[in-house]
């Protein structure tokens, strides 16, 4: 089993950057298979690690205190789960170590190594992995520590910067725009018409958004059912024009080769609304929604070009915003070096601590009563002994080399010297 004191981070994987898609689908893992995986990197050694396998990437994240060895165990499980040969996955794939590692793991839990910049659900991934190797016995003390500052690496990633506020899937961008035009969506109604996939994906979206009170209607025998079962309500077909009335948001997504609603029908649906507006998405492929729709007062439609164009606009902005995270990603790096090296510290800092409380109590008990300049005097001299000398023989090792003789001196200064102390101020 591996030293936890030396265990040092690395990552194994294959993404959308270093990989094709070919490899990427022979190395995804379905979950149920993780603790099989699992059972096999612990039979290798490796007893600290985690799993992330998504359609972007397969990467295990670990600690071992020899990670190349641990990486290359790695690089072989890959190459028999995708059936290719081992050179294949070192072409493809990519082993990170130490400081470098880190940051990339800091970086994809921030969302930062996505093929889309800023994509939510990618922390979520990582957290689930996080939970299955726990849930496995794959989580120690150290991996958690760094999980830990991951989860808060993303959080000032999220907080500090505007890259996860911008839409950059079409589905978002309909959203986006619902809330920019209706504030709140909790208190809306939607209509969702046809049984197209964008339609499905605009309504996932807004039902994340808020937006509760949601009705289906479609010219197909399957309507009713898919609205069971999704939660919403049913109206038939025939009754699209009383569905218009009541609808602050209309998805459309039929593409049936002729529109669905005409300006007359918009018409009609706002002087029940008594002008209040609606927002039309139009999903469909040909157009669903008659382009004079919008010249209606109080009709805002969008066309399947019009969301596309907010998307991409997202992904641009999220871009241009992607140095600042990248900024909080690499202090976020500084910092957890900083505080390995205090914790690693530490310990011989207490244990020099007790040693200088123990030599006190020694002095105070051999000589009761002694004042304070003689007890000061004998606490250096006991202090200083066992110190000097192992420095002299260091210093005698060191003759042969002046490089090494000079590398203890600097030491020494490093201990003994108080980097705040300004020579300048000292009183002669």
């Amino acid at each position: 089993m591996p030293s936890q004191s030396n265990a040092r981070i690395f990552v194994v994987g294959a993404n959308h950057r270093s990989s094709t898609a070919l490899l990427r689908d022979r190395l995804f893992m379905e979950e149920s298979l993780l603790p099989q995986m699992f059972g096999r990197l612990r039979a290798g050694g490796l007893d600290q690690a985690l799993i992330l396998s998504t359609c972007d990437r397969t990467e295990i994240q670990g600690l071992h205190d020899s990670p190349e060895t641990a990486a290359d165990m790695v690089r072989n499980h890959f190459a028999a789960i995708g059936n290719v040969g081992y050179a294949e996955i070192i072409d493809q794939s990519y082993a990170l170590y130490d400081r470098e590692a880190l940051r990339h793991v800091f970086a994809v839990a921030s969302s930062l190594d996505s093929q889309v910049v800023g994509e939510p659900q990618v922390l979520g991934q990582v957290k689930a992995g996080h939970r299955l190797a726990g849930a496995c016995g794959m989580i120690g003390p150290q991996l958690d520590r760094v999980m830990q500052s991951a989860y808060r690496t993303a959080k000032r990633v999220r907080s500090e910067t505007e890259i996860i506020r911008r839409p950059v899937s079409i589905a978002s961008a309909a959203a986006q725009i619902c809330q920019d035009l209706h504030g709140d969506l909790s208190g809306r109604a939607g209509l969702i018409v046809g049984l197209g996939e964008i339609g499905e994906l605009i309504h996932e979206q807004l039902r994340t958004a808020g937006l509760q009170r949601v009705t289906l209607t479609a010219a197909s025998s399957r309507a009713e059912t898919v609205a069971r079962r999704a939660g919403i309500h049913f109206l038939p077909f025939e009754s699209l024009g009383e569905a218009l009335a009541e609808a602050d948001i209309v998805v459309s997504a039929v593409g049936a080769g002729r529109h669905i609603v005409n300006r007359a029908d918009a018409e009609a649906a706002l002087k029940r609304r008594r002008r209040r507006p609606i927002l039309f998405l139009d999903g469909g492929v040909p157009p669903d929604i008659a382009p004079e729709v919008e010249e209606c007062d109080g009709a805002f439609r969008y066309s399947l070009d019009d969301l596309e164009h907010v998307a991409l606009q997202g992904r641009t902005e999220r871009q241009a915003t992607a140095a600042a995270a990248w900024q909080i990603v690499d202090d976020e790096v500084g910092s957890w070096y900083e505080g390995r090296a205090d914790r690693e510290a530490s310990p011989v800092i207490v244990d020099l601590r007790e040693r200088f409380a123990a030599a006190r109590e020694k002095v105070l008990l051999d000589h009761p009563g002694i004042d304070a300049a003689r007890a000061t005097e004998l606490l250096v001299n006991r202090l200083l002994d066992g110190p000097s000398r192992a420095l002299r023989g260091m210093a005698r090792q060191a003759e042969s080399d002046a490089a090494e003789g000079e590398r203890l001196e600097e030491m020494i200064r490093r201990l003994f010297d108080d980097p705040s102390d300004d020579p300048s101020d000292r009183q002669d």
